[in-house]
């Protein structure tokens, strides 16, 4: 991909104070594009912000995803400070934890549905029409290789990113014929954050199952998503990309 290949786009990135968000924030940013962070940790965002800034134009807005007024308001400071969106990351997620599906706490089941899956389909209905009113738009959704196998002790995460391969699938026949492509990656488990809230036994298993024996890097992932929301990614959508140190299986 060309170091200019996201030439003035404007990139919103949900859960991108940190980890592959963060990631991806940053190879758009070297890649010529402006970069919204949206994120609900208000302390960590204007970090990550400052962090960035010598690379381009970015800007924090720190809401609660899973709140759809929030998300509105989010999308109205966004494209006043940028001026319009083109490309949309849904990455923010959390994992709620690992237990056996009878075991697990209804509300925390719930709290991981609407942060996985409700949010992205409130950040979508939300930006989509102004893509649309704009002609183009790139919408790239971060599943999870759990959402295609369902891994065990961990039925709610499995369950929310087979939603969001579900809506992936859905809105990009939805948007096939308007110019905004819509693809999700599914990858194996990279050491983030998110590992603090999983059990040791969870990290082995994950490990396991990698035939490469190593976690994802943040760096290969934000790689994968830059190529799909940039123009050169033209005739894929609907589809879902695989980063998964050779698991995947289909």
């Amino acid at each position: 991909m060309s170091q200019n290949s996201l030439q003035n786009r404007v990139a919103v990135i949900t859960g991108g104070a940190r980890g592959i968000g963060l990631a991806a924030a940053k190879r758009m940013l070297e890649s010529g594009a402006s970069v919204a962070l949206w994120d609900l940790d208000a302390a960590r965002l204007e970090q990550s912000r400052q962090q960035l800034e010598a690379l381009g134009k970015v800007t924090a807005h720190a809401l609660d995803l899973t709140d759809l007024a929030a998300v509105e308001k989010a999308a109205e400071d966004t494209v006043q400070q940028h001026g319009k969106v083109d490309i949309l990351v849904n990455n923010a997620g959390i994992t709620g934890g690992n237990a056996v599906t009878w075991e697990l706490d209804p509300a925390v089941w719930q709290q991981v549905v609407q942060t996985n899956l409700m949010a992205p389909y409130y950040t979508c209905r939300v930006l989509v029409p102004a893509m649309l009113k704009n002609g183009y738009g790139r919408i790239v959704n971060i599943a999870s290789i759990a959402g295609k196998e369902g891994n065990p002790n961990a039925s709610h995460y499995s369950a929310s990113k087979a939603g969001l391969i579900g809506l992936t699938k859905s809105l990009g026949k939805e948007l096939a014929e308007r110019n905004i492509l819509v693809n999700a990656i599914t990858p194996a488990a990279a050491r983030t954050e998110i590992f603090d809230s999983m059990s040791q036994e969870h990290i082995d298993y994950m490990l396991s199952k990698i035939p490469m024996k190593r976690f994802l890097a943040v760096d290969e992932a934000a790689s994968m998503i830059c190529w799909l929301a940039s123009e050169e990614c033209a005739f894929s959508t609907g589809a879902v990309f695989d980063l998964s140190g050779g698991r995947a299986t289909y």
